[in-house]
C-alpha cells in the first residue's frame, strides 16, 4: 500500500459521497480558483484545502484575542471571535449534514467569515468606516485578507464558492430571512449566513447573563423565555426549525426550482425580535458605554498617529502600489488584536486605555 493508492481510493470514495448529496448541493469538482493549481492533493477535497489554508493563517490565529461584544474581556469564559467562528462552523455543519448539503464548504466559509474583523469588534469597524472615504466593512476586508494580504501578498487562492460565502455572510439589523436577501447565494452560503446569527445570539445571551449587563427580571416574557433556557435548548429550537423549514433543500422532495434556507414564520419572527432586542439593549449600549467609547478612541488615535508618522508603519511592500495610505493604515490596524492595539496606543498616549475594561466582566 502506498499514498497514490490511498489517494485514488480517497477520491473514489469522495465521488460516492458527492453522489449522496442533494441535487442542490455544491459539489467539490464544481469549484474553481482564481489562479489554477496543477497540484492535486492526495487526500483532501478542494474545500478541505480551503479550510486548512484559513486555519493556518495569522489572521485566523489572531481571532483568539479579538472582541466579540465586550471589549477585551478579562474573564476566561467570554466569547471571542475565535470561539464564535468555531460555533458557527459547528451549527453550520449540523444543518448542512441534515440537509445533505456540502459540509466541507460550510465549514471552510464559517471559519473564514470573520477574518476581517478589527480589534474591539464592531466598535473598531465603525471607526474605520467613518475615516475611510470608501468606507470599511469586515466582510469586504475578509476578502481583502484572503485575496491580497495573507501569505505576504500572495493570498490564499481559495475556491470561488468559499470566497462568495464569506463575502455575503453579513446581515443588517432587522428581518433578514427572505428570498430577496439571499438571491444568487448557494445554499451552503445561506447556511453560513444564518448559522452566524444563531451562534452569536446564543453565546451573546450567555455573555450578557454572565456579566449581569442585562437584568432578566426586567425583561418581557417573550425575551425572558430565551434567556432562561439552556444554551443547547435555545440552539436546538432554531436549528431544528431551519432543518424542517428547509427540507426541500435536501433534494428529497419533488420540488424542481432552487429552494432557500429558511425558518418557519413563527420562529423567524422570534429570531428577528430577539436580534432587535439584543441590538437595542446589548450591542449598541456596550458600544456606547465608557469602555466602548474608550475602544473607539484607541482605534481613532492609532489611525491618526500612523497617518502622521508614516515611517512607523510596518513593511507594506506586499500591498498593491495603488492602495492609498489610509487603506494601508487600516490594513495594519485591522490586523491588531485588542491586546496589541492597547499596548501600541499606550506608547502613544499613556493612560488612554485606563477605562477600557468592564469591572464586572
Amino acid at each position: 500500500m502506498n499514498l497514490e493508492i490511498i489517494s485514488d481510493k480517497f477520491f473514489e470514495n469522495s465521488k460516492l459521497r458527492d453522489g449522496l448529496l442533494s441535487k442542490f448541493a455544491i459539489k467539490d469538482d464544481s469549484s474553481n480558483r482564481k489562479i489554477p493549481e496543477s497540484h492535486k492533493d492526495l487526500y483532501r477535497s478542494n474545500f478541505q484545502i480551503d479550510r486548512d489554508r484559513i486555519i493556518h493563517t495569522n489572521s485566523f490565529r489572531r481571532l483568539k484575542h479579538k472582541s466579540q461584544v465586550f471589549v477585551s474581556p478579562v474573564g476566561d469564559h467570554y466569547t471571542t471571535r475565535l470561539t464564535h467562528v468555531i460555533e458557527v462552523s459547528q451549527i453550520g455543519r449540523t444543518i448542512a449534514r441534515a440537509l445533505s448539503l456540502n459540509e466541507d464548504l460550510v465549514e471552510a466559509a464559517s471559519l473564514g467569515h470573520d477574518l476581517g474583523h478589527t480589534p474591539f469588534g464592531h466598535i473598531g469597524e465603525s471607526v474605520l468606516n467613518e475615516i475611510l472615504v470608501e468606507g470599511f466593512h469586515h466582510s469586504r476586508h475578509s476578502i481583502r485578507i484572503i485575496e491580497k494580504l495573507e501569505k505576504k501578498g500572495k493570498g490564499l487562492n481559495l475556491t470561488n464558492h468559499v470566497v462568495e460565502a464569506i463575502r455575503r455572510h453579513s446581515k443588517g439589523q432587522g428581518e433578514f430571512l427572505n428570498a430577496e436577501s439571499v438571491k444568487g447565494m448557494t445554499l451552503e452560503a445561506q447556511i453560513v449566513r444564518i448559522s452566524d446569527a444563531l451562534a452569536y445570539l446564543s453565546h451573546d445571551i450567555e455573555d450578557a447573563k454572565r456579566s449581569n449587563f442585562l437584568d432578566i427580571k426586567n425583561m418581557n416574557k417573550e425575551v425572558r423565555e430565551f434567556f432562561t433556557m439552556k444554551r443547547s435548548e435555545r440552539i436546538n429550537i432554531f436549528v431544528s426549525d431551519v432543518v424542517l423549514s428547509s427540507w426541500d433543500c435536501s433534494g428529497q422532495t419533488k420540488i424542481k426550482d432552487l429552494p432557500i434556507i429558511s425558518m418557519s414564520k413563527e420562529n423567524s419572527e422570534k429570531l428577528t425580535f430577539l436580534r432587535n432586542y439584543m441590538f437595542e439593549n446589548f450591542y449598541l449600549p456596550v458600544s456606547d458605554s465608557t469602555q466602548g467609547k474608550t475602544a473607539y478612541k484607541i482605534v481613532e488615535t492609532l489611525f491618526h498617529y500612523y497617518k502622521e508618522n508614516i515611517k512607523e508603519l510596518p513593511n507594506v511592500k506586499h500591498n498593491d502600489k495603488h492602495d492609498d495610505l489610509d487603506r494601508l493604515i487600516a490594513d495594519y490596524i485591522c490586523g491588531m488584536t485588542d491586546h496589541f492595539a492597547t499596548r501600541k496606543v499606550e506608547k502613544i498616549n499613556p493612560g488612554i486605555s485606563k477605562k477600557l475594561y468592564f469591572e464586572n466582566v
